[in-house]
C-alpha cells in the first residue's frame, strides 16, 4: 500500500510539474526572434483601427464595436471583425508579444507604446488608392485608407521609436513585418458593386504592384523579414455566395459548394503575387520573404471540415436570412442583429465576410508552418530555445 501511495504521489507531482512547465512556456515571452512586429492590411488584421478612427472623427462606429463581436475570447467588442482573436493576435502571442495596439486614433505624445510593434491595418482598406478606385466606379463606404496611407503612417511613426537613423535601421532589421492580407477589398468592393469580372481582373497586377512597392519601401528602410499572405478562397465567402446566388449549377464546386470562378480569381491573384515576391527575393537575396498560402490552408477546412471541428462551412454564424445566413443590409453587431450561433468554433464564417477565431487559430498554425519551411527558416531566424517553445505550442505542424 505504501508503494502504491508513493507512486501515486510521484505521478501527481510529475503532472503538476508538467502543467507548470507548459504553462510557463505558453505565458513566457518567446524572445530572440524579433524585437517588434508591424502589421498592415484590412479587417482581417485590424485590431481596432477603424473603431479608433470613428471615435476620433465622431463618425458612426463600425459594427465591430458591438456585441456579439469579441464574445469568444475578449467577452466584449474590441473593434476586431471576429468573435475573438485574429491571426495577427496568435502570431503575436506565440512570439511572446502583447496584442498589437492599433495605431490610428493614438496621440503623438503617447507613441512609446508602439516600441514593440503597431498595427496599421484598417477594416475596409484597399491596396490601391481610394481616389483611383473611385475613378473606376469602386467605392468604400467605411474608409479611404489604402496600403500607401498605412505605410506612410508607419514612416511617420518610425522616428519616434528610435533616437537615430542607425537605431531605426537596427529596429527594422530585428522586426517582423506582416504585409497583409491586403487587396481583397479592392476585389470584394468591386464584385459587390456589380463590376464586370474582366474589369476587376485588370486590377490584379496593379494590386500586386502596390504590395511589391510597399515591401520595397520598407526594404529601403532596412526591414529584413516579411510575412506576406495571399488571398483567401473568396468563392466560399457567404457574402459573395449570396451576391451570386442562383448561378448556373456547373459554376459551383460539387465537393465544397464554393463558386469555382471566384476561387480561380483568388488563385490568379496569388499566382501573380508569388511571382512578384520571387522577383523581390532575387533582387534582395538577404531579405526573408515568407509567402503564406492562406488559400491552400483555408480550402482544407472546406474539403475536410470535420477534421478541423467545423460543422457549418458556408453559413455565417452571426447573420440572418437566405441559404448562407447572410443579408448585406443587416450586419452582425448592429441593433437589428445581435443573435448568433451557439458555438462559433463549429463555423468557418463568423459574419459572412470574416472568419471565426477557430479558423484564425488554424491559419496561425499555417503561418508557423510556412516560417519553418521557408529558407531561411524560423530555425535560422530564432535561437533554438525559441523554436523548441514553438514546437510545444504548435506540435501538429512540427514547428
Amino acid at each position: 500500500m505504501a508503494t502504491s501511495s508513493s507512486c501515486s504521489s510521484l505521478k501527481q507531482h510529475f503532472l503538476m510539474f508538467l502543467v507548470v512547465t507548459i504553462s510557463s512556456i505558453i505565458n513566457s515571452q518567446v524572445n530572440g526572434c524579433f524585437t517588434s512586429i508591424f502589421s498592415f492590411g484590412d479587417s482581417l488584421t485590424d485590431t481596432g483601427n477603424l473603431l479608433e478612427i470613428s471615435l476620433s472623427d465622431s463618425t458612426n462606429p463600425p459594427h465591430s464595436a458591438f456585441l456579439p463581436y469579441g464574445r469568444t475570447f475578449f467577452h466584449h467588442p474590441t473593434g476586431r471583425f471576429c468573435d475573438g482573436r485574429l491571426v495577427i493576435d496568435f502570431i503575436a502571442e506565440a512570439l511572446g508579444f502583447s496584442f498589437l495596439p492599433p495605431f490610428y486614433g493614438s496621440k503623438s505624445g503617447k507613441w512609446e507604446k508602439f516600441q514593440k510593434g503597431a498595427n496599421f491595418a484598417v477594416a475596409s482598406a484597399t491596396a490601391l488608392n481610394s481616389s483611383f478606385l473611385a475613378e473606376q466606379g469602386i467605392h468604400s463606404v467605411s474608409t479611404n485608407i489604402s496600403l500607401g496611407v498605412e505605410v506612410n503612417s508607419f514612416k511617420h511613426l518610425l522616428p519616434s521609436l528610435c533616437s537615430s537613423s542607425s537605431n531605426c535601421k537596427e529596429l527594422l532589421r530585428n522586426s517582423l513585418i506582416v504585409m497583409g492580407e491586403i487587396g481583397g477589398n479592392d476585389y470584394n468592393h468591386a464584385f459587390m458593386q456589380g463590376k464586370n469580372i474582366e474589369n476587376i481582373r485588370q486590377l490584379v497586377p496593379l494590386v500586386v504592384d502596390i504590395i511589391s512597392s510597399s515591401i520595397n519601401e520598407l526594404i529601403e528602410l532596412e526591414a529584413m523579414t516579411f510575412l506576406v499572405p495571399g488571398n483567401f478562397p473568396i468563392g466560399c465567402s457567404p457574402s459573395l455566395l449570396t451576391k451570386f446566388h442562383g448561378s448556373e449549377r456547373d459554376q459551383y464546386d460539387p465537393l465544397t459548394g464554393c463558386l469555382t470562378w471566384l476561387n480561380q480569381f483568388s488563385q490568379h491573384h496569388n499566382e501573380l503575387l508569388r511571382k512578384e515576391l520571387e522577383n523581390i527575393r532575387n533582387l534582395h537575396p538577404q531579405i526573408s520573404i515568407i509567402y503564406v498560402d492562406y488559400y491552400k490552408a483555408a480550402m482544407r477546412f472546406y474539403h475536410s471540415p470535420k477534421q478541423f471541428g467545423f460543422k457549418e462551412t458556408l453559413k455565417a454564424c452571426c447573420g440572418i436570412g437566405g441559404l448562407y445566413n447572410y443579408d448585406p443590409l443587416i450586419f452582425c453587431g448592429y441593433p437589428q442583429l445581435k443573435q448568433c450561433c451557439n458555438d462559433p468554433s463549429s463555423y468557418i464564417s463568423w459574419d459572412g465576410i470574416h472568419y471565426t477565431e477557430a479558423v484564425n487559430k488554424w491559419l496561425a498554425h499555417t503561418v508557423f508552418e510556412e516560417l519553418m519551411s521557408t529558407i531561411p527558416s524560423l530555425g535560422s531566424l530564432c535561437p533554438s530555445s525559441t523554436v523548441n517553445k514553438l514546437r510545444i505550442l504548435y506540435p501538429m505542424f512540427g514547428v
